[in-house]
């Protein structure tokens, strides 16, 4: 949506972005900048930082980066329209009546109100005489009325319109109910609840808006668990259950459980640091989101053998994100909530404390597939236990394990070692023969092609990033550029990109700062232009520098055609003519 250029330009003078960024981080100043731990990935050190001079923050550690509305977006998890009108509700400043007319400004409050009349619905029919299935469920597990009122837990009752008759006499139309995907479209047209039948758990944002809902059905019936299909409110892999109670934990440690009864029944238990994912795995995003408030987080899934995947694949998304995990073995119990009723909370408290680390649990999981009574069960084991030691980067650990499986199998710890170093050198042999493989496609070693790190150390990359930030700082010097280069000559997509929106823009004689550029640019293409800036310094297009940027481009493109030309004997002469075209 088009947004005056002067609204913005004012906007911009009346949410400076070091007081923005104060809200969520606590900053130091040095000089023309602030530095600060970024809210975007887990860190100890500092590594984001505020550029007063032009209005920007990049992070060196995760690659965020934008103007003071981007960072909006970003911690508030809101659109560009919607944060640009919280920085101006912010600033005592109102949209333009035409933007104020925008859709994605009129169906999320829409939705939050929906929602939140459906929540109260739910929860008044658990409390009215028609939700003593409802009641009688919750009281078998053992919730008291302060959990379920904390919760606002809720009741579903039999019946296909309830809750549609409920919202159509509030004035909603079924559209508008389809679209809050509280009431879903049947074969005939009509409409009817999703939601019958069921105690149902609304979930809940940082901003206590109602998000969406799960339902759970009283008895045996499929599927057990229901939940909101995504809304422009709701995102299933972008939100947590209860972090709107876990947020506020004072330890930097979180507890991860499976579902919305384990984490209600740990948090009556006194441990308000407990989240659930919402009826998915665990996603990136959630990982991200939970780094925001976290450094260590302890898994605390079932331990049936759905579980035990499911932690595997937890610990690789928490551990990608600086997140260091635990887990929880619960002898005795099933799952959190069957381990409170059993033992109670005191107990819980210690099996907490007491959770083991990523090693230990891999190696429990692997020795319960395995009868050690029998010797090539043992070889086995000592096989898949050396298998997996092999990849822990620390000495100490290894073999401290290792002497744990030389127990375990009766073997002479000389030799699990052996095997493990064995292992070893096989994974580093592997692993340079690919570095090596990528160095020869003409990328970095351990970069995924067209990665951040990639891009920021090739010639080429650089190349890029002094055009960008070049434009962005001297737009005066857009003329000579363009004549000397076109987005095609750029060899990355995001690159490319950037380049094209800012060329364009100074065709219309508009003016390119990161917040001109914030309605336009991708998350992705923002952190790339706010990179450019945050590492390119002052950068001046003169003719000589401006001639070195357009070699390396041409020096990279050869390199891609060399590489991806055929090399079957009829293509020599177009390989000669390549080789050729690299001498002149």
């Amino acid at each position: 949506m088009a947004i005056p250029q002067s609204f913005l330009d004012e906007l911009k003078q009346r949410s400076d972005i070091e007081s923005v960024v104060s809200g969520y981080v606590q900053l130091k100043r040095q000089g023309r900048t602030s530095k600060g731990l970024c809210p975007f990935h887990s860190e100890k050190t500092p590594s984001m930082v505020v550029y007063h001079e032009n209005q920007s923050f990049y992070c060196f550690g995760c690659g965020a980066g934008g103007d003071v509305i981007s960072f909006v977006m970003r911690i508030e998890n809101l659109g560009y329209v919607e944060a640009v009108k919280f920085l101006a509700e912010r600033a005592g400043m109102e949209l333009p009546e035409e933007e104020r007319e925008d859709p994605s400004l009129r169906i999320k409050p829409l939705i939050y109100e929906i929602n939140r009349l459906t929540a109260r619905f739910y929860h008044e029919r658990l409390l009215s005489p028609e939700g003593e299935p409802g009641r009688a469920y919750f009281a078998g597990r053992q919730l008291t009325p302060k959990t379920i009122t904390k919760y606002g837990l809720g009741y579903a009752p039999p019946g296909w319109d309830n809750l549609r008759n409920f919202l159509r006499s509030k004035g909603f139309t079924d559209e508008q109910m389809l679209q809050a995907a509280v009431v879903v479209r049947g074969k005939n047209n009509s409409c009817y609840d999703a939601f019958r039948n069921r105690v149902i758990f609304p979930i809940i944002d940082l901003r206590k808006n109602v998000i969406g809902f799960g339902g759970r059905v009283l008895d045996d019936s499929k599927p057990k668990y229901l939940n909101s299909s995504d809304t422009p409110v709701f995102k299933k892999s972008q939100n947590l259950f209860s972090l709107n109670f876990a947020k506020n934990l004072q330890d930097g440690r979180l507890i991860l459980a499976e579902g919305y009864m384990d984490v209600i029944a740990v948090n009556q238990a006194g441990f308000e640091n407990v989240v659930a994912t919402l009826g998915t795995s665990l996603t990136a995003e959630q990982s991200r989101l939970m780094a925001q408030y976290a450094k260590e987080v302890i898994i605390a899934y079932d331990s049936d053998g759905a579980g035990r995947t499911a932690t595997s694949r937890a610990v690789g998304l928490l551990e990608a994100v600086g997140i260091k995990t635990r887990i929880l073995s619960m002898k005795g119990a099933k799952d959190p909530d069957e381990y409170i009723k059993t033992f109670g909370a005191q107990r819980f408290k210690l099996l907490l404390e007491d959770a083991g680390n990523v090693t230990e649990y891999q190696l429990s999981v692997l020795k319960a597939k395995y009868d050690l009574d029998t010797l090539d069960q043992r070889s086995a084991y000592a096989n898949e236990a050396a298998s997996y030691l092999a990849t822990v980067p620390n000495a100490i650990e290894r073999e401290l394990y290792a002497g744990s499986v030389a127990q375990d199998t009766g073997l002479p710890l000389g030799t699990v070692l052996a095997r493990i170093n064995e292992l070893r050198k096989k994974r580093e042999r592997a692993s340079r023969k690919k570095e090596w493989s990528e160095i020869e496609q003409g990328r970095i070693p351990g970069e995924a092609a067209g990665s951040p790190g990639a891009r920021r150390t090739s010639a080429a990359a650089q190349a890029e990033e002094g055009i960008i930030a070049g434009l962005l700082r001297h737009p005066d010097e857009a003329a000579s550029l363009q004549a000397q280069l076109s987005p095609e000559d750029f060899v990355t997509d995001e690159g490319r990109a950037v380049y094209g929106i800012i060329l364009q823009k100074l065709q219309q004689n508009s003016s390119v700062s990161l917040t001109d550029l914030s309605g336009e640019l991708t998350p992705e293409q923002m952190n790339l232009a706010s990179r450019c800036l945050a590492r390119q310094g002052e950068v001046s297009l003169t003719p000589r520098v401006l001639a070195d940027y357009a070699a390396a481009l041409r020096e990279q493109k050869f390199r891609e055609q060399l590489r991806t030309a055929p090399k079957t004997e009829e293509d020599a002469i177009r390989m000669a003519a390549l080789l050729q075209s690299k001498k002149k």
